[in-house]
Protein backbone atom coordinates (compact mmCIF):
# COMPACT_ATOMS: atom_id res chain seq x y z
CA UNK A 1 0.00 0.00 0.00
CA UNK A 2 1.40 3.61 -0.83
CA UNK A 3 2.27 6.05 1.50
CA UNK A 4 -0.50 8.12 0.56
CA UNK A 5 -3.16 5.26 0.65
CA UNK A 6 -1.82 4.76 4.44
CA UNK A 7 -2.14 8.42 5.31
CA UNK A 8 -5.50 9.34 4.05
CA UNK A 9 -7.28 6.19 3.53
CA UNK A 10 -10.22 6.88 6.34
CA UNK A 11 -10.44 10.28 5.15
CA UNK A 12 -13.95 10.64 3.66
CA UNK A 13 -14.03 14.48 3.21
CA UNK A 14 -13.43 17.72 5.52
CA UNK A 15 -15.28 21.02 5.79
CA UNK A 16 -14.18 24.50 6.84
CA UNK A 17 -15.74 27.52 6.15
CA UNK A 18 -14.06 29.71 2.76
CA UNK A 19 -12.86 32.67 4.12
CA UNK A 20 -14.13 35.80 2.70
CA UNK A 21 -10.49 37.69 1.46
CA UNK A 22 -7.84 36.82 -0.32
CA UNK A 23 -4.84 36.84 2.50
CA UNK A 24 -7.27 34.10 4.29
CA UNK A 25 -7.83 32.26 1.93
CA UNK A 26 -4.16 31.59 0.81
CA UNK A 27 -3.16 31.16 4.33
CA UNK A 28 -6.27 28.30 4.83
CA UNK A 29 -4.56 27.07 1.17
CA UNK A 30 -1.41 26.49 3.12
CA UNK A 31 -3.15 25.06 5.99
CA UNK A 32 -4.43 22.61 3.08
CA UNK A 33 -1.00 22.10 1.59
CA UNK A 34 0.10 20.97 5.19
CA UNK A 35 -2.48 18.26 5.93
CA UNK A 36 -4.18 16.92 3.35
CA UNK A 37 -1.67 16.68 0.33
CA UNK A 38 0.59 13.90 -0.33
CA UNK A 39 3.40 13.82 -2.17
CA UNK A 40 1.89 11.60 -4.63
CA UNK A 41 -0.77 13.44 -5.63
CA UNK A 42 -0.99 13.73 -9.41
CA UNK A 43 -4.68 15.63 -9.83
CA UNK A 44 -5.71 17.98 -7.97
CA UNK A 45 -9.52 19.60 -8.67
CA UNK A 46 -10.99 22.67 -7.82
CA UNK A 47 -14.56 23.33 -8.12
CA UNK A 48 -16.30 26.80 -7.60
CA UNK A 49 -17.51 29.44 -9.13
CA UNK A 50 -15.54 32.85 -10.99
CA UNK A 51 -14.32 34.74 -7.91
CA UNK A 52 -14.75 32.34 -5.53
CA UNK A 53 -11.06 32.27 -4.33
CA UNK A 54 -9.85 29.25 -6.00
CA UNK A 55 -6.72 31.07 -7.62
CA UNK A 56 -5.64 32.51 -4.36
CA UNK A 57 -6.24 28.95 -2.39
CA UNK A 58 -3.86 27.18 -5.23
CA UNK A 59 -1.33 29.84 -4.40
CA UNK A 60 -1.12 29.39 -0.90
CA UNK A 61 -0.92 25.85 -1.79
CA UNK A 62 1.46 25.54 -4.15
CA UNK A 63 3.37 29.09 -3.73
CA UNK A 64 5.08 30.10 -6.51
CA UNK A 65 3.04 27.79 -9.12
CA UNK A 66 2.94 30.02 -12.13
CA UNK A 67 -1.06 30.22 -12.77
CA UNK A 68 -2.21 30.47 -16.53
CA UNK A 69 -5.42 32.38 -16.02
CA UNK A 70 -3.92 35.70 -13.50
CA UNK A 71 -6.63 37.89 -12.39
CA UNK A 72 -4.15 41.04 -13.31
CA UNK A 73 -5.23 40.20 -17.04
CA UNK A 74 -1.52 38.24 -17.76
CA UNK A 75 -2.23 34.90 -18.90
CA UNK A 76 0.10 33.07 -20.16
CA UNK A 77 0.44 31.78 -23.75
CA UNK A 78 0.85 29.39 -24.77
CA UNK A 79 -0.59 26.77 -22.73
CA UNK A 80 2.59 25.35 -20.34
CA UNK A 81 0.69 21.93 -20.25
CA UNK A 82 -0.07 21.59 -24.00
CA UNK A 83 3.41 20.80 -24.41
CA UNK A 84 4.44 19.10 -21.59
CA UNK A 85 4.06 15.81 -22.90
CA UNK A 86 7.05 17.21 -25.68
CA UNK A 87 10.28 17.95 -23.11
CA UNK A 88 8.96 15.50 -20.16
CA UNK A 89 12.55 15.60 -19.13
CA UNK A 90 14.06 18.70 -19.69
CA UNK A 91 16.51 20.44 -17.33
CA UNK A 92 13.58 23.09 -17.03
CA UNK A 93 10.58 21.04 -17.36
CA UNK A 94 7.98 22.31 -14.47
CA UNK A 95 7.17 19.53 -12.32
CA UNK A 96 3.76 21.07 -11.72
CA UNK A 97 0.84 22.63 -14.22
CA UNK A 98 -1.80 24.48 -13.39
CA UNK A 99 -5.35 25.03 -15.88
CA UNK A 100 -8.25 27.10 -15.82
CA UNK A 101 -10.41 24.47 -17.82
CA UNK A 102 -13.30 27.53 -17.91
CA UNK A 103 -10.83 29.97 -19.37
CA UNK A 104 -8.94 27.24 -21.73
CA UNK A 105 -11.95 26.20 -23.11
CA UNK A 106 -12.42 29.06 -25.19
CA UNK A 107 -9.52 28.54 -26.74
CA UNK A 108 -8.96 24.36 -27.11
CA UNK A 109 -11.05 21.74 -27.34
CA UNK A 110 -11.95 20.21 -24.11
CA UNK A 111 -10.73 16.56 -25.21
CA UNK A 112 -6.95 18.08 -26.48
CA UNK A 113 -7.16 19.41 -22.32
CA UNK A 114 -8.12 16.31 -21.21
CA UNK A 115 -5.16 14.05 -23.62
CA UNK A 116 -2.74 16.90 -22.11
CA UNK A 117 -3.69 16.22 -18.45
CA UNK A 118 -3.63 12.73 -18.63
CA UNK A 119 -0.34 12.92 -20.34
CA UNK A 120 1.27 14.79 -17.99
CA UNK A 121 0.42 12.78 -14.84
CA UNK A 122 1.26 9.52 -16.74
CA UNK A 123 4.71 11.37 -16.94
CA UNK A 124 4.41 11.92 -13.03
CA UNK A 125 3.61 15.74 -13.51
CA UNK A 126 1.21 17.32 -11.24
CA UNK A 127 -1.87 18.77 -12.69
CA UNK A 128 -4.08 21.72 -10.70
CA UNK A 129 -7.11 22.00 -12.30
CA UNK A 130 -10.01 24.60 -12.08
CA UNK A 131 -13.31 24.31 -12.82
CA UNK A 132 -12.36 20.41 -12.46
CA UNK A 133 -15.93 19.50 -13.20
CA UNK A 134 -15.82 20.55 -16.26
CA UNK A 135 -12.97 18.14 -17.93
CA UNK A 136 -14.44 15.07 -15.83
CA UNK A 137 -16.57 13.19 -18.26
CA UNK A 138 -13.58 13.71 -20.54
CA UNK A 139 -11.20 12.40 -18.20
CA UNK A 140 -12.59 8.77 -17.45
CA UNK A 141 -10.43 8.95 -14.45
CA UNK A 142 -10.82 10.64 -10.66
CA UNK A 143 -8.64 13.26 -9.43
CA UNK A 144 -6.87 12.39 -6.05
CA UNK A 145 -8.05 15.22 -4.39
CA UNK A 146 -11.06 17.34 -4.58
CA UNK A 147 -11.71 21.08 -3.13
CA UNK A 148 -15.04 22.72 -3.37
CA UNK A 149 -15.20 26.10 -2.66
CA UNK A 150 -18.85 27.65 -1.93
CA UNK A 151 -20.28 29.05 1.26
CA UNK A 152 -17.87 26.27 2.86
CA UNK A 153 -14.87 24.39 1.42
CA UNK A 154 -14.74 20.87 0.87
CA UNK A 155 -11.99 18.23 0.70
CA UNK A 156 -12.74 15.38 -0.12
CA UNK A 157 -10.22 12.35 -1.24
CA UNK A 158 -12.62 10.19 -4.02
CA UNK A 159 -12.44 6.53 -4.32
CA UNK A 160 -14.19 4.18 -6.59
CA UNK A 161 -17.64 5.05 -4.85
CA UNK A 162 -17.22 8.70 -5.16
CA UNK A 163 -18.04 11.61 -4.56
CA UNK A 164 -18.38 12.16 -8.38
CA UNK A 165 -16.67 15.80 -9.01
CA UNK A 166 -20.48 17.18 -9.95
CA UNK A 167 -21.64 16.13 -6.54
CA UNK A 168 -19.05 18.86 -4.84
CA UNK A 169 -20.10 21.06 -7.53
CA UNK A 170 -23.82 20.64 -6.96
CA UNK A 171 -23.18 21.28 -2.90
CA UNK A 172 -20.94 24.35 -3.57
CA UNK A 173 -23.05 26.37 -6.25
CA UNK A 174 -26.07 26.15 -4.35
CA UNK A 175 -24.66 27.28 -1.50
CA UNK A 176 -22.62 30.48 -2.99
CA UNK A 177 -24.83 33.01 -2.73
CA UNK A 178 -25.01 32.71 0.90
CA UNK A 179 -21.20 33.76 1.08
CA UNK A 180 -21.44 36.38 -1.65
CA UNK A 181 -24.31 37.93 0.80
CA UNK A 182 -22.90 37.36 4.03
CA UNK A 183 -20.05 39.13 2.46
CA UNK A 184 -21.67 42.38 1.01
CA UNK A 185 -23.53 42.71 4.06
CA UNK A 186 -20.40 42.90 5.82
CA UNK A 187 -18.94 45.21 4.65
CA UNK A 188 -21.83 47.51 4.05
CA UNK A 189 -21.87 46.76 8.24
CA UNK A 190 -18.53 47.55 8.02
CA UNK A 191 -19.35 51.21 6.58
CA UNK A 192 -21.93 51.97 8.93
CA UNK A 193 -19.58 51.40 11.88
CA UNK A 194 -16.92 53.90 10.15
CA UNK A 195 -19.56 56.32 9.81
CA UNK A 196 -19.68 56.03 13.40
CA UNK A 197 -16.21 56.45 14.48
CA UNK A 198 -15.42 53.09 15.37
CA UNK A 199 -12.17 52.48 13.75
CA UNK A 200 -10.41 50.29 16.23
CA UNK A 201 -8.83 47.25 13.91
CA UNK A 202 -11.01 44.66 13.96
CA UNK A 203 -10.65 40.65 13.16
CA UNK A 204 -12.97 38.83 10.59
CA UNK A 205 -14.30 35.62 11.31
CA UNK A 206 -17.38 32.76 9.59
CA UNK A 207 -20.37 31.81 10.72
CA UNK A 208 -22.93 29.53 8.54
CA UNK A 209 -24.78 32.14 6.48
CA UNK A 210 -23.23 34.98 8.16
CA UNK A 211 -20.45 36.94 9.74
CA UNK A 212 -18.61 37.53 12.75
CA UNK A 213 -16.09 41.29 13.38
CA UNK A 214 -14.30 40.45 16.34
CA UNK A 215 -13.18 43.23 18.62
CA UNK A 216 -10.69 43.82 21.44
CA UNK A 217 -12.08 46.54 22.84
CA UNK A 218 -16.04 46.65 23.69
CA UNK A 219 -17.17 49.04 20.95
CA UNK A 220 -19.77 51.82 21.30
CA UNK A 221 -22.29 50.66 18.80
CA UNK A 222 -26.16 50.68 18.62
CA UNK A 223 -26.89 47.10 17.65
CA UNK A 224 -30.65 47.79 16.25
CA UNK A 225 -29.82 51.07 14.81
CA UNK A 226 -27.09 49.42 12.90
CA UNK A 227 -29.21 46.57 11.64
CA UNK A 228 -31.65 49.16 10.73
CA UNK A 229 -29.19 51.15 8.72
CA UNK A 230 -27.88 48.20 6.45
CA UNK A 231 -31.34 46.90 5.84
CA UNK A 232 -32.51 49.97 4.23
CA UNK A 233 -29.18 51.06 2.62
CA UNK A 234 -30.33 46.79 1.30
CA UNK A 235 -33.64 47.86 0.61
CA UNK A 236 -32.51 51.01 -1.47
CA UNK A 237 -31.39 48.27 -4.42
CA UNK A 238 -28.17 50.29 -4.82
CA UNK A 239 -25.67 48.11 -7.18
CA UNK A 240 -22.52 46.53 -6.06
CA UNK A 241 -18.93 46.43 -8.01
CA UNK A 242 -15.95 45.84 -8.25
CA UNK A 243 -13.46 48.89 -8.23
CA UNK A 244 -9.99 47.46 -7.71
CA UNK A 245 -8.44 44.35 -5.61
CA UNK A 246 -8.78 46.56 -2.65
CA UNK A 247 -12.18 48.07 -3.19
CA UNK A 248 -15.65 47.54 -3.85
CA UNK A 249 -18.39 49.92 -4.80
CA UNK A 250 -22.03 50.04 -3.06
CA UNK A 251 -23.73 52.82 -5.05
CA UNK A 252 -21.28 56.40 -4.17
CA UNK A 253 -19.72 54.21 -1.36
CA UNK A 254 -16.04 53.28 -2.33
CA UNK A 255 -15.63 50.69 0.87
CA UNK A 256 -11.93 48.52 1.57
CA UNK A 257 -12.52 44.91 0.74
CA UNK A 258 -9.97 41.97 0.59
CA UNK A 259 -11.90 40.14 -1.39
CA UNK A 260 -14.10 42.05 -4.23
CA UNK A 261 -14.77 39.94 -6.72
CA UNK A 262 -16.83 37.46 -3.80
CA UNK A 263 -20.37 40.35 -3.59
CA UNK A 264 -23.74 40.42 -5.02
CA UNK A 265 -24.61 42.69 -8.25
CA UNK A 266 -26.87 44.46 -6.13
CA UNK A 267 -28.28 45.32 -2.63
CA UNK A 268 -31.65 43.98 -3.48
CA UNK A 269 -30.17 40.31 -3.66
CA UNK A 270 -29.19 39.98 -0.06
CA UNK A 271 -32.33 38.20 2.08
CA UNK A 272 -32.09 40.61 5.03
CA UNK A 273 -29.24 40.96 7.80
CA UNK A 274 -30.24 40.28 11.29
CA UNK A 275 -27.70 41.21 13.45
CA UNK A 276 -27.24 39.84 17.24
CA UNK A 277 -28.59 42.20 19.72
CA UNK A 278 -26.09 42.09 21.91
CA UNK A 279 -22.37 41.66 21.61
CA UNK A 280 -21.20 38.28 22.65
CA UNK A 281 -17.90 37.40 24.62
CA UNK A 282 -15.45 34.92 23.13
CA UNK A 283 -14.66 33.20 26.90
CA UNK A 284 -10.81 32.38 25.93
CA UNK A 285 -9.93 35.05 24.28
CA UNK A 286 -11.99 37.69 25.78
CA UNK A 287 -12.79 39.43 22.75
CA UNK A 288 -16.31 40.90 21.64
CA UNK A 289 -18.24 39.56 18.84
CA UNK A 290 -20.61 41.11 16.26
CA UNK A 291 -22.76 38.61 14.88
CA UNK A 292 -24.76 38.98 11.94
CA UNK A 293 -27.00 36.75 9.62
CA UNK A 294 -28.36 36.33 6.29
CA UNK A 295 -32.15 35.40 4.95
CA UNK A 296 -35.09 34.44 6.53
CA UNK A 297 -35.31 33.66 10.12
CA UNK A 298 -32.10 35.06 11.26
CA UNK A 299 -32.77 35.14 14.98
CA UNK A 300 -33.58 31.73 15.09
CA UNK A 301 -30.30 30.60 13.16
CA UNK A 302 -27.82 32.44 15.76
CA UNK A 303 -28.75 30.22 18.20
CA UNK A 304 -27.94 26.88 16.10
CA UNK A 305 -25.12 28.85 13.63
CA UNK A 306 -22.88 25.59 13.32
CA UNK A 307 -25.51 22.64 13.22
CA UNK A 308 -24.86 20.36 11.27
Amino acid sequence: MAYSDRMQKSHLYSVYFAPRGLPRMADLGMQIAQQYLSPFDKLIGLVGEAGSGKSMLVKGMFPGLELTNDDDGVNVRPLPLLSAAEEPSGFFSPHSYHVDIRFESAFTQMHVLAEAILAAVALGKRVIVEHFELVYPFLNRNAHLIIGIGEELIITRPTLFGPEPQDIADIVFKSIPFRRMAHTAEDICAHFLRLRGVTEPYLHADVRHGFILSFAQKPDIDLYLLEQQVNDLIRQDVPVCYRDDRHIGIGDIVSPCSGPRMHVRSTAEIRQLTLNKELLVEPITERYLLVGIVGEYGQQRISDLNKI
